[in-house]
């Protein structure tokens, strides 16, 4: 039997007295990679996850009669909202497609009623997660470390990078032939190249859920998603190979994910300060809260990536305070990524901008 969800409340999360100082050092460490790839590129991208693969327009439907627990902050009301998905890879330089690394998906909603989160401008709730179930540092303190680390190879020794990535995709294979994961291997380049139109995302940090917590999932449904779960691409030759696929398969696709929610209920077994640990879906399963529906288009349609790529962010504190990110890892994410985001505004000349419904 299920036990019942975990009941938020503010001193669920232990906040420690460096986090300030963390929170500085990452905003520099940022800067190093922001800096870096402005001068190579003349022009400003993300920090991290700066290549995107394709850019989706569509709509979040909101499932009707879902049970009190469930029917939380925005999935509270039944409804249809309208969506845009960005996929892309986690480096904060923009690599040829032979280096491969996990896919992230970050999601963006209009139309989000709701008393706002500090500093979230606009009506709009974002979600980010990666296609792995669990984050690659325990704390932001590992965090900073291993950013260090990137930012020391952001846009060089690409011929190395290649290399080790065809290397790291070999351990890759070899500990999962033997039941092992290890996303400090994937991180390095030693992801499988998949197709993230097949892939599910997990947001492995947990956030408030209205009156409880928990952590969320998008899986694909629609068969024409789901038989390209763990496809690999072949990007011999093609430095921009996972775009190109994608968009030659949203052509003709209807595709259709399920947002699912995993409520924590147990604070032992599902800790808000450690996103290293995966919640076990047969202690706390994934349910069905709605989905996500994007009509066959142009993945790659100038306008929509000048809109969402260029003058949108994404960050897990734009929306509502029911869905208040949690944890050591969330906090330190706040303040780098709207640094990361004006950064880009002012070396672009171009100001972000909430879209409305």
């Amino acid at each position: 039997m299920t036990a019942p969800a975990i009941r938020y409340t503010p001193d669920i999360e232990d906040v420690q007295p460096d986090e300030r100082e963390t929170i500085a050092q990452l905003n520099d460490t940022f800067d190093v990679i922001l800096e870096r790839t402005a001068e190579d590129y003349g022009h400003a991208v993300r920090s991290v996850h700066a290549k995107s693969h394709g850019i989706l327009e569509g709509e979040l439907i909101v499932d009707d009669g879902l049970p009190p627990e469930l029917a939380q902050g925005l999935f509270a009301t039944p409804g249809r909202h309208k969506a845009w998905l960005r996929m892309s890879t986690n480096a904060g330089d923009i690599l040829p497609d032979a280096i491969s690394l996990p896919r992230g998906l970050a999601v963006k909603i209009a139309g989000v009623e709701g008393e706002r989160l500090p500093g979230a401008e606009g009506d709009t709730q974002d979600f980010v997660m990666v296609n792995g179930t669990v984050f690659q540092a325990k704390t932001a303190d590992k965090f900073l470390g291993n950013l260090k680390m990137l930012a020391k190879t952001t846009d060089r020794m690409e011929g190395t990078k290649k290399a080790m990535s065809a290397v790291l995709r070999g351990v890759h294979n070899a500990l999962e032939a033997v039941g092992i994961e290890s996303p400090a291997v994937d991180s390095l380049g030693g992801a499988p190249n998949v197709d993230p139109l097949g892939e599910t995302y997990y947001s492995v940090t947990p956030f408030r859920y209205g009156d409880h917590v928990a952590k969320f999932s998008i899986a694909p449904v629609a068969p024409a998603l789901t038989s390209r779960t763990g496809a690999i691409i072949p990007v011999d030759g093609r430095e921009d190979a996972i775009r190109e696929d994608v968009q030659a398969e949203m052509w003709d696709i209807d595709a259709e994910w399920e947002f699912r929610v995993q409520l924590c209920r147990d604070l032992e077994r599902q800790p808000i300060e450690d996103p290293t640990v995966e919640w076990d879906e047969s202690e706390a399963p994934f349910m069905r809260v709605g989905v996500i529906r994007a009509a066959p288009q142009d993945s790659w349609d100038p306008g929509r990536v000048q809109a969402v790529n260029e003058e949108m962010r994404f960050s897990v504190w734009t929306g509502i305070t029911a869905h208040q990110p949690l944890g050591n890892i969330n906090r330190a994410r706040r303040e780098p990524y709207r640094h990361s985001a004006d950064f880009r505004a002012r070396y672009n000349g171009c100001p972000y901008h909430e879209p409305s419904a």
